[in-house]
């Protein structure tokens, strides 16, 4: 196979599933039009389960008319942002579908943001109201003036529990209705609102961690939502009501949001994890769901397989893991399938622009350890050379591009210039940098920022981290570049590094390290600077930052 032509005969085709196209056909729907399906052929089925309680199809498709019609009473009108800032919770879903019934634009708004993050977001996206938790209430009140939010909805933890009480009434805010969910769902009609939605109108707006300057609004369209869902529906082979999918993203994050997306649309049961650091809660909800499917970040499985009582488990009935947001420590994959089952967990990759899954592993074929798999049906891919867009030859690294029917159109929002250089004649460039074998398999390497240059020789930081965390003594690792104050211009590989239990910290541990590492790679890959820490800075959803590892090391001990 010629190098030059790899990316034009996609080898990657040759290793799907049986059963899944090289490409699909895509109805010209709207998300509601979508999941009209399984309102209608499963209305019983449980859609939502919090706290042993029950939320049916027929019942989440009453609310999500009465939070429809609430929304257009408060002066929400086709084309408008609503903010959901919200943990997993059933006025999260509720909303969620609402806004596409009303035609509004939904915009997932973290619980995490610090008061002037989340005063950015909304102003930046042009909410015109938003869906909160009692418990932040005073913290949106001390932003919401200064943005265009004009209608405020909080929900508590006990709504839609047999033991919810009447709450106390909310204080006033100036010039902002408000009103508890609950309350404003009871004076609603169930009956639908008449909005007609074209296919090609902005579904989602979702914020990206800006890695400089202030964090970006991508425009996600109707068409590229339910492009991606039927590109789900056929590579997971899904049937309609047969799943009941554990997720632990939150749908303030893309990879939340289109798992529950997806799986409303094709009648699953979504078990709800408020906290997704709540190992108890997540174990608990594994035996009484007894899931198909569940979804977690990497470091999430890792907590998860510390602990006993989850070692302890039938995964007889989970069909797959699916895994991503960051990479799947290479080592850690045998650990976890030697316990859950065989070839059973799924990596996938992609970005908040790409709706977000450009790559994934197949559900039952072969999978590759490193791998984050293969390019979904009509999904195209090239590596390329950052500096001169020419296409990297096979098994080279090269900055990964694509196109497909997932991928933005609309760009991020307001902003023209990030949008110019991101979609470059309608190839998305993710700014990672990968490697295509020979059979098509994607491995990334890299982010294009994170690459470090040791005297002109390119360091993969990814690569580093996967080599630290197979020592017996380390437990996590994040590796960076930082100047080197010796050669201007040039860096020195750093690492942050949390030692297992019991460990001890100091110069005979890092002169460990280091040996283990000169027998392992190159001697310019060997870090010169080794920081223990007691954490690393971490996203969310549990995705190490390495943007904030800087002042890590900065402040860890020396």
């Amino acid at each position: 196979m010629s190098q030059e032509s790899i990316y034009v005969q996609k080898p990657w085709l040759k290793h799907y599933d049986p059963g899944v196209p090289a490409t699909l056909e895509y109805p010209q729907v709207s998300y509601v039009e979508l999941i009209r399906k399984a309102f209608d052929q499963v209305p019983d089925r449980a859609a939502l389960c919090y706290m042993g309680q029950q939320i049916p199809y027929r019942e989440l498709d009453r609310l999500s008319n009465q939070m429809a019609h609430v929304l257009e009473k408060s002066g929400c009108r086709p084309g408008d942002t609503v903010g959901v800032h919200l943990p997993n919770l059933p006025a999260c879903y509720i909303t969620a579908i609402a806004i596409q019934k009303a035609g509004c634009v939904f915009t997932g708004v973290s619980p995490l943001l610090t008061p002037e993050e989340l005063a950015y977001q909304l102003k930046d996206s042009g909410a015109k109201a938003l869906v909160t938790l009692d418990f932040f209430y005073d913290v949106v009140t001390s932003v919401i003036g200064g943005t265009g939010v004009r209608a405020v909805f909080v929900t508590g933890l006990n709504d839609f529990l047999p033991q919810a009480e009447t709450a106390a009434p909310l204080a006033a805010i100036p010039g902002v209705t408000t009103a508890r969910f609950l309350e404003a769902l009871a004076d609603a009609p169930a009956d639908p609102v008449q909005v007609r939605v074209d296919p090609g109108d902005p579904c989602l707006m979702m914020y990206t961690g800006g890695t400089t300057g202030q964090p970006k609004g991508a425009v996600l369209t109707q068409n590229n939502i339910v492009h991606q869902i039927v590109q789900l529906t056929a590579w997971m082979r899904s049937a309609m009501g047969e799943q009941t999918i554990l997720c632990a993203f939150p749908l303030f994050h893309q990879a939340g949001n289109i798992i529950a997306l997806w799986s409303l649309a094709v009648g699953s049961t979504l078990p709800m994890v408020p906290n997704p650091r709540d190992l108890d809660f997540i174990i608990q909800s594994i035996k009484d769901y007894r899931p198909t499917a569940i979804y977690n970040v990497p470091t999430l499985f890792l907590e998860l397989l510390k602990r006993p009582d989850f070692r302890a488990l039938d995964f007889s009935g989970v069909q797959y893991f699916g895994s991503g947001a960051s990479p799947f420590p290479a080592e850690s994959i045998k650990e976890l399938e030697d316990l859950v089952g065989a070839g059973k967990l799924i990596e996938v990759y992609g970005m908040t622009e790409t709706s977000p899954i450009l790559t994934a592993l197949p559900r039952d074929g072969v999978k590759k350890a490193g791998s984050v798999g293969l390019p979904l049906p009509d999904t195209e891919v090239r590596l390329v050379d950052p500096d001169t867009n020419r296409e990297a030859p096979l098994g080279e690294p090269g900055e990964f591009v694509a196109r497909g029917p997932q991928v933005f159109t609309r760009g991020y929002h307001n902003k023209t210039e990030d949008t110019a250089f991101t979609l470059r004649n309608g190839w998305i460039h993710t700014g990672d940098i990968a490697v295509m074998d020979e059979d098509g398999y994607l491995f990334i390497v890299d982010r294009l920022k994170d690459m470090v240059s040791v005297s002109g020789y390119k360091v993969f930081t990814r690569q580093v981290d996967e080599v630290l965390m197979q020592h017996p003594d380390i437990d996590n690792v994040a590796t960076i570049g930082l100047p080197d104050p010796k050669r201007p211009g040039s860096e020195i590989v750093a690492c942050g590094v949390i030692l297992k239990s019991g460990r001890e910290k100091g110069d005979a541990m890092r002169e460990n390290i280091v040996a283990y590492m000169k027998e392992k790679v190159a001697p310019y890959k060997v870090p010169k600077v080794i920081r223990f820490v007691d954490q690393l800075p971490m996203s969310a959803v549990g995705k190490i930052l390495k943007k904030d590892m800087r002042k890590v090391l900065m402040e860890a001990e020396t």
